[in-house]
């Protein structure tokens, strides 16, 4: 009958079709997996999540036996806060009558005030480059009880809301470097004059730059989000960025500025707040064209299940604690002045493997340097770490 030929007829096209699209399957070249990134220079801005990321990729480096350009001998920084140049870095400089151009590393990240030139002696032509920023106003309020003691500015202030009603009888451009930390400091730590006016043709020839020796700019308040990205541009694997927070400070030890201190904090630091808005910008415009919204909650959900997991496995406590009652000094972080930094505190009888993961994941950035100092440099003294030691 009629209905039967139909049926055999579009039984026919469906089975062609089925065949079609098997073969051209076949034809298309697999989709490859790109192999993980492993030169990569991280500029650690100041009070905006960087201790967790170089946590990263401090795991990162040991776990694959990757270099990092580690500050010489005793120091605990590249030189910061004068500009960066070569010899910060151990063994970049050979010695002898007839020295050589300067090693090469993987991996760069601790602090340091950029300056491109010198950076390009230490790092492979294709480094990936990139940072992160945190709104002005949380990154002030959290530098000024973070830096009260060490920031001239600061010191003489008795709260940051005093301070930034009248910034110019504190702040002090000519008292040194020190003052960095209480204005426009991530525009400083670009290599960059914190004390610029926020001259437009000035600021966006600034951001010009950045954009172009950076691949990416992440944003601290969507640090998950900024992980998953991260994650896919280099390649890596989920563990590979999955982090506990570190060098936090306690909530009891930030105030908070009120409405009015809020619009004085952005107007004082005026260059930071256009860095960020900027960067926030094309922060969401990259996430939308590399993995659009269903795919980054997806992606978030699973980051976050991953750290639940690892901080029930590797924690007494899931939060983390003041770090003044941590006993063990691998993983006390450094406290400075009156400021409550969090550590935690790992769950006793972990089998050795579990402790290793452990351990590296909640090892505070002095603790961890020194550790990666005498794995790539045995032959030196290893870094003391002073308040550890009092």
């Amino acid at each position: 009958s009629l209905w039967t030929i139909l049926l055999l007829v579009v039984l026919a096209v469906l089975l062609l079709v089925g065949l079609l699209h098997t073969h051209v399957k076949l034809l298309l070249p697999a989709e490859v997996e790109r192999p993980p990134v492993t030169n990569i220079m991280f500029l650690k801005t100041h009070k905006t999540a960087s201790s967790t990321v170089l946590n990263i990729l401090y795991r990162y480096a040991e776990m694959h036996n990757l270099s990092v350009a580690l500050p010489v001998g005793r120091s605990f920084h590249l030189g910061f806060p004068w500009l960066f140049v070569a010899h910060y870095v151990e063994g970049a400089l050979q010695a002898g009558p007839h020295p050589g151009p300067p090693r090469q590393f993987n991996i760069m990240c601790n602090h340091l005030r950029f300056n491109l030139p010198e950076v390009q002696k230490i790092m492979p032509n294709d480094t990936f480059y990139f940072s992160i920023l945190r709104h002005p106003v949380t990154q002030l309020e959290s530098s000024f009880i973070y830096y009260k003691n060490y920031a001239p500015a600061f010191r003489a202030a008795s709260s940051l809301e005093a301070f930034l009603k009248a910034p110019h009888r504190f702040y002090n451009s000519s008292a040194g470097l020190r003052n960095a930390y209480a204005r426009n400091s991530m525009w400083f730590d670009l290599g960059f004059n914190n004390d610029a006016a926020a001259d437009d043709a000035y600021v966006r020839a600034r951001l010009v730059e950045v954009e172009q020796r950076f691949q990416l700019v992440l944003i601290a308040e969507y640090f998950d989000e900024s992980m998953v990205l991260l994650r896919r541009l280099l390649h890596w694997q989920l563990d590979d960025v999955v982090a506990f927070r570190l060098n936090a400070l306690s909530p009891h030890s930030v105030v908070r500025l009120s409405p009015q201190g809020r619009e004085r904090a952005l107007s004082w630091s005026a260059l930071d707040w256009r860095l960020y808005l900027h960067f926030n910008r094309t922060f969401w415009t990259r996430v939308r064209a590399e993995l659009g919204p269903r795919r980054l909650r997806a992606e978030v959900e699973q980051l976050r299940a991953r750290r639940l997991e690892l901080q029930t496995l590797c924690l007494e406590e899931t939060a983390p604690r003041s770090g003044a009652s941590i006993a063990d000094p691998r993983l006390r972080p450094y406290k400075p002045g009156d400021a409550d930094i969090l550590g935690y505190v790992l769950r006793p009888g972990l089998d050795n493997a579990t402790l290793h993961l452990c351990q590296r994941m909640v090892m505070p950035e002095l603790q961890y340097m020194a550790r990666l100092y005498t794995l790539q440099f045995p032959q030196k003294p290893r870094k003391s770490i002073p308040f550890l030691e009092n």
